[in-house]
């Protein structure tokens, strides 16, 4: 680890945080109803959209309503991405020429964007024409990320109302998180990016002569436009099967740190927005802290094993400075590579500037940790933020228990109903990790896509489990994953990750909701200051990292430990 490398980490994070306040304040205008500077363009347009839908923006939704409004519009969203995927040969801007996707992986593939996952069993361009790119997934980064956000502020009014039977209106929440947050933004950030030298064409390919004089094709197609919201969204789909490692999807290193800023800024923001809307801006920073002292941790484990390096290389005379550079764009450095890996997994983005199957034992062992912590780092667009308020609610009922004492959070009494839905939340993650990495260690139809034996194997299984659960869709690229298992599992997985977690943290947000609204007390926990935030951390770390200990120590630590003896896989 270098200095620079660490100056160049606080720069990128630092340029985050001062966006964050400002957009997080303006969200929480939006969403509350307030006229913004956006308001004399877009409202008219958002009207439009209302009067043409038939939805009243004045009528709101119980919890029930509201979820089963979501699943609703989830379903019309599957319907109609599957069969884009499975009609693509016979519908327009496909230039390549390219086939309909296979009935499997279209399945793999449209859950895959429903849930905000983008886990890709496929190379983008070599499979998805122009139309599939831009009419179905990248419609889909917008419409799964504007779904995170809706549901993350039905959870947010759950505390900010008294005494309420209703938590919004999905409609609106869905139709202003995508007009006044999302495709702003967007369109700021794909001219960035064209600025920096990101394609944005609807030709082909374009052919090239190489230096030894042989002639070659090089993919094109609407990059910039997926680019940004791949990144705003979390979605983390990339047009390439390279995803960000690809010099056409990140030219430069201003490409590579507008790529961090974007994953980061709108998921931290909606903290911001979560203690602007419920009354207590310190609330919101608190959550921060908690999200910033995890990820921080992470980063300089990964930055610190990766500039380490591997011995069997040293062994071998390559200069131990160097660190481990397999698998890394050497353009960007270990530094930023390792606070992207961080940041991916730690958010449920899933997009990559190097191959994680290449990072080291310890290094590539952080990602599955971040993932498996439940997302909340500080997670998806919206998911990020009703995941932090579920380890909340866990963490004042942990303190309750310390001192006998009701938990309160943000003036509800949280009580049995809401722990209870609480927990069958946090145990999602495990059922579908542990319980498919099982079944997934013994099959022989399952072991045949693996690139490595031994733990570095079970880390790609567990990798691929971790990554689909938390709808993060980052993968160890050594594992084959377009195979009838793999794709059938992991979208079951993926499923899961989304609504088997959402559905419970609905109906606490409805329970919550009703509830009164008390004041403060000299017996009152105060969820806003550093003990609060010290509580949160260790809650997160145990409840939602320890139960994946014997696995880990099965697969990245067993690996380390058998690297330093001489041995690797």
């Amino acid at each position: 680890m270098t200095l620079n490398g660490w100056l160049q980490i606080s720069l990128v994070l630092g340029l985050v945080l001062v966006a964050i306040r400002p957009l997080g304040l303006y969200m929480a205008a939006v969403f509350d109803g307030h006229r913004t500077f956006a308001s004399v363009v877009l409202g008219p347009v958002e009207r439009g959209f209302y009067r043409l839908a038939g939805v009243s923006p004045d009528k709101e939704q119980n919890w029930l309503a509201y979820t089963l409004a979501m699943l609703m519009f989830s379903a019309l969203g599957f319907a109609s991405l599957y069969a884009i995927l499975r009609l693509q040969a016979f519908l327009p801007l496909n230039p390549q020429g390219f086939d309909g996707v296979p009935p499997d992986l279209a399945f793999n593939t449209t859950i895959s964007f429903l849930t905000n996952t983008n886990w890709q069993a496929y190379g983008g361009e070599t499979t998805m024409s122009h139309f599939s790119q831009m009419a179905g997934l990248a419609v889909h980064n917008f419409l799964s990320a504007a779904t995170g956000i809706a549901l993350a502020l039905a959870v947010t009014r759950a505390f900010s109302r008294a005494s309420a039977a209703t938590i919004g209106n999905f409609w609106v929440d869905l139709t202003r998180s995508t007009l006044y947050v999302l495709l702003p933004l967007a369109v700021v950030v794909a001219l960035l990016f064209v600025a920096s030298g990101v394609p944005q064409t609807l030709d082909g390919s374009v052919d090239a002569t190489t230096l030894e004089g042989a002639k070659q094709s090089i993919a094109l197609g609407p990059l910039a436009s997926q680019e940004a919201i791949k990144q705003l969204g979390t979605n983390g789909g990339g047009f390439f099967n390279a995803n960000a490692a690809h010099p056409f999807e990140n030219p430069n290193a201003f490409s590579n740190i507008l790529q961090i800023w974007s994953m980061l800024t709108v998921s931290a923001a909606l903290l911001v927005m979560f203690g602007k809307m419920v009354g207590s801006e310190r609330q919101g920073w608190a959550l921060c802290g908690a999200v910033g002292a995890i990820l921080l941790g992470g980063v300089a484990i990964i930055y610190a094993s990766e500039t380490a390096g591997n011995p069997l290389l040293t062994a071998l005379g390559l200069d131990p400075a160097q660190g481990n550079l397999e698998g890394k764009e050497i353009r960007f450095g270990q530094a930023l590579t390792a606070l992207y890996v961080a940041v991916t997994t730690g958010l449920s983005c899933g997009a990559v500037n190097a191959m994680h199957d290449s990072l080291t034992p310890l290094g590539g062992m952080i990602p599955l940790i971040l993932m498996q912590l439940g997302e909340v780092l500080p997670g998806g667009v919206g998911s990020g933020l009703y995941g932090m308020v579920v380890f909340a609610i866990l963490s004042v009922f942990i303190a309750g228990l310390m001192v006998g004492r009701t938990p309160e959070f943000l003036g509800k009494k949280i009580e049995a109903r809401e722990i209870k839905l609480a927990v069958l939340a946090v145990l999602i993650l495990p059922l579908a990790i542990l319980g498919f990495s099982a079944v997934a260690a013994v099959l022989p139809s399952a072991l045949s896509s693996l690139a490595n034996n031994g733990p570095h194997g079970l880390s790609e299984i567990l990798y691929a489990y971790t990554s689909s659960a938390g709808n993060n869709g980052s993968a160890f690229a050594g594992l084959s994953a377009n195979t009838p298992w793999w794709n059938t599992t992991t979208a079951i997985a993926m499923t899961l990750g989304r609504f088997g977690y959402v559905v419970p943290v609905m109906a606490m947000a409805g329970s919550i909701a009703a509830k009164k609204k008390g004041a403060a007390s000299a017996g009152t926990f105060p969820t806003d200051g550093g003990l609060f935030v010290g509580l949160l951390v260790g809650v997160i770390l145990i409840v939602g990292g320890l139960q994946f200990f014997p696995a880990l120590a099965l697969g990245p630590i067993v690996e380390h430990v058998l690297m330093l003896a001489g041995k690797t896989f």
